[in-house]
């Protein structure tokens, strides 16, 4: 009987991720926003700074390769480039131009459009007559043109180009653009008024115009947590007014946790340090405004409370804004609604409990069902001998033929049980090896005899070979003998015709039993499911092959219970060669006993088996170090895990670990590469193998990285057999 519970999230995923990134594009856009609006660049009056400053901002913002601002030149006839900046370069260039009469279908949408969003720039009717003196030259696929205006007049236009696959623009970016636009027309007023004093009063109205069109809440708070100026979109997550949230405390809206004063002073006082410490180099406090403000800030998820009663999960970015003194002045929130978000969360998580207890529940169904099915089993066959055996009456040759069917039926399923209920034991942890002095020509003779007939069957070709040195093996005898009868078993079912062998070496490290045949071999994409319990490899093979997918499985397990391992090479149509591999056993007594024939038999009882190799485990997120850990510990390893780098260096010289792993996300904290480097500079720890788990494909240049510190890296979530891979290289 088989009872299997699924649920794909793959959908609830993907969408959570989608979200993700559209809320962190808007975030950072935002903040850019916010960023350019504090700028001391425009107070200077130097176009030239400002534009580079906006062309820099905006191409880092939306990821593209290069960003220019072109001006109409007197006549109206053309646009000249008066900056360029070029991401891959950092260089910054002028003085091409595009005559109007040259390109008249890409002019005419400059002055009736509100932007040129074009996703396939080279076919796009607005941009197709650039394509081949400008955009196939630089190779340009997707255009973002943002006009600027000022007092109705076209200036000229902000034009964003990407290069590569082509991209299709969302109205968060074009809104973006349109904001850019909106700065280099601020940036002109200034440089032809060159008065900073005369520009903040003609251009507050642009100002609150960007302030307005964030789509993230913005609010201004004094030192006493008062709420001095707030945005639309604030008002709309709390569902009051400006006029009634003016003057009210911004803390009494938000959900407060304990310690959220002391990180509130700690970002005052950090400000006033910095301060002091620019002050000490010889700077002036109002030059490195900017950057103390975005060193400084602090962030969290919080729930608001709605003015109907409801709570809003949001997402508050909470900096400093100092003042003319450089004191601490205001408090600038930033507040985003991420409800939609969190219940999505909510619901994978209450997915993912309901799937975990829906494998519970399977697993002790199997098992109790398993323990019912053995009386009844046990009463069918016990019946079957007696009626094969004439006990109560003579058979026709039919009815002996029902009964040999009977009774072979239900030496099957008794084997089925009997893996399910081997199979729950070593998933519990409940299996207990009775480890004793075993003759392997022994266990392989009996394997051997017992499958002989069902090959000659087959009519193919059996063969063994066995090392004589290969004579003694320390472990559960039954244990062993299933194993071996499940490889080979295995390899007469997928064997049409030829041959199949068992050959046992004596190597260093233990003894090694490989099962060769030339069957129908298996494509080396499916490895990862040969191990999978009540896998197949497809539903073809399902249907002409017999079988749950429980024997490979289990025997895996039961390797690795003895401290040892199964592994596969395969050839689709040629065969496969299955070894397992039972590792020498670790001697718990005095090696000078050995020689003492006398106690000879009482040491041979005392052989443990044991990897006797230790892992170091750093990992922030409890819930996958607790997966690794425990199936560590299950395939014979002992395991530290620590949830931080910071005391990295002591736990490695007080567990003296064979090998870590080690979280990528916080490896990228500088310190913490710090201390991977200083632990790369001892003799004794030069050569430990560490290896680095990420979430995602490491960067080039982060791939750079990882030679000077971590030997390899694994992919989250991380899979058994990429993880198996690993311990066999750096542990085997």
């Amino acid at each position: 009987m088989q009872v299997v519970s699924a649920r794909d999230i793959t959908e609830h995923n993907q969408a959570q991720e989608a979200l993700k990134i559209r809320e962190n594009s808007r975030r950072k856009q935002s903040q850019t926003l916010v960023q350019l609006a504090r700028s001391k660049t425009f107070q200077q009056g130097n176009l030239n700074a400002v534009l580079r400053e906006i062309t820099e901002t905006a191409a880092g913002t939306l990821l593209v390769e290069r960003v220019g601002v072109w001006l109409y030149d007197e006549e109206h006839s053309k646009i000249e480039c008066i900056d360029l900046y070029d991401v891959s370069t950092k260089e910054h260039t002028f003085g091409n131009s595009l005559l109007k009469t040259n390109y008249p279908a890409y002019f005419q949408a400059l002055e009736e459009e509100r932007s040129i969003a074009a996703d396939d720039a080279i076919n796009d009717i607005r941009t197709q007559e650039l394509s081949e003196s400008y955009l196939s030259v630089l190779g340009i696929t997707s255009l973002l043109d943002a006009p600027i205006w000022l007092e109705g007049r076209l200036l000229g236009v902000v034009c964003h180009e990407h290069i590569g696959e082509g991209r299709q623009w969302t109205l968060e970016e074009e809104t973006f653009a349109g904001s850019i636009a909106d700065f280099v027309t601020l940036a002109i007023e200034a440089n032809e008024r060159n008065v900073v004093q005369e520009v903040l009063p003609h251009s507050e109205a642009q100002f609150r115009a960007i302030f307005e069109r964030s789509s993230i809440g913005i609010g201004l708070i004094d030192m006493k947590a008062q709420i001095v100026d707030t945005n639309l979109a604030l008002c709309e997550i709390l569902g009051y007014s400006r006029e009634e949230l003016y003057g009210k405390h911004f803390t009494d809206y938000i959900s407060t946790e304990r310690g959220d004063l002391k990180l509130y002073k700690q970002l005052i006082s950090g400000i006033r340090i910095d301060l002091k410490k620019t002050s000490r180099d010889g700077f002036q406090p109002s030059i490195h405004q900017e950057q103390l403000v975005a060193s400084h800030r602090i962030e969290m998820e919080r729930r608001c409370l709605h003015q109907n009663g409801s709570l809003v999960w949001t997402h508050i970015s909470v900096s400093v804004i100092p003042g003319s003194n450089g004191e601490p002045e205001f408090f600038l929130a930033m507040i985003e609604d991420i409800t939609e978000r969190k219940q999505t969360e909510l619901k994978l998580r209450a997915s993912q409990e309901a799937a975990e207890a829906a494998s519970r529940a399977k697993s002790e169904f199997l098992a109790t069902m398993s323990h019912e099915f053995r009386t009844p089993l046990n009463v069918i066959m016990g019946l079957s001998q007696l009626l094969q055996q004439e006990i109560v009456g003579s058979l026709n040759e039919k009815q002996n033929e029902y009964v040999s069917c009977i009774y072979s039926s239900g030496e099957h399923l008794l084997a089925l049980i009997n893996d399910i209920l081997d199979l729950s034991k070593v998933e519990a942890g409940k299996e207990e090896l009775l480890l004793s002095p075993l003759s392997v020509s022994d266990l392989c003779n009996y394997a051997i005899w017992t499958v002989r007939d069902r090959a000659l069957e087959k009519g193919l070709q059996f063969t063994h070979k066995i090392d004589l040195e290969a004579d003694i093996c320390i472990g559960d005898e039954r244990r062993i003998k299933q194993m071996l009868l499940n490889l080979l078993t295995n390899a007469i079912k997928f064997t049409p015709a030829g041959q199949v062998s068992l050959v046992v070496k004596k190597v260093p490290q233990g003894i090694t039993f490989t099962v060769s045949d030339t069957g129908i071999g298996i494509d080396s994409s499916q490895f990862q499911f040969l191990f999978e319990p009540f896998k197949q490899l497809d539903s073809r093979l399902n249907r002409q092959y017999e079988g749950t997918g429980l024997g490979l499985a289990l025997t895996r397990k039961l390797a690795r219970l003895h401290g040892g391992d199964v592994t596969v090479t395969s050839t689709l149509g040629e065969g496969s060669q299955f070894t397992l591999f039972l590792p020498n056993p670790v001697h718990s007594g005095d090696e000078a006993d050995e020689a003492d024939e006398a106690d000879e038999a009482d040491e041979e009882a005392n052989f443990t088996f044991s990897t006797n190799k230790t892992i170091l485990l750093v990992e922030e997120e409890e819930n996958t170090a607790t997966v690794l850990q425990d199936y560590l510990h299950t395939i014979g390893y002992q395991v530290k895990w620590i949830d931080n780098g910071n005391d990295f260096l002591k736990q490695v010289q007080n567990f003296q670990p064979d090998l870590v792993f080690f979280d990528f996300q916080l490896a990228r904290d500088v310190r913490i590469w710090d201390l991977l480097n200083i632990l790369r500079q001892e003799p004794d720890w030069e050569n430990l193998p560490i290896v680095m788990m990420t979430v995602s494909e490491p960067l080039k240049e982060e791939i750079t990285m990882l030679p000077g510190s971590a030997n390899d890296y694994l992919l989250k979530p991380i899979r058994i057999v990429q993880l198996e891979s690993i311990l066999m290289r750096y542990l085997s």
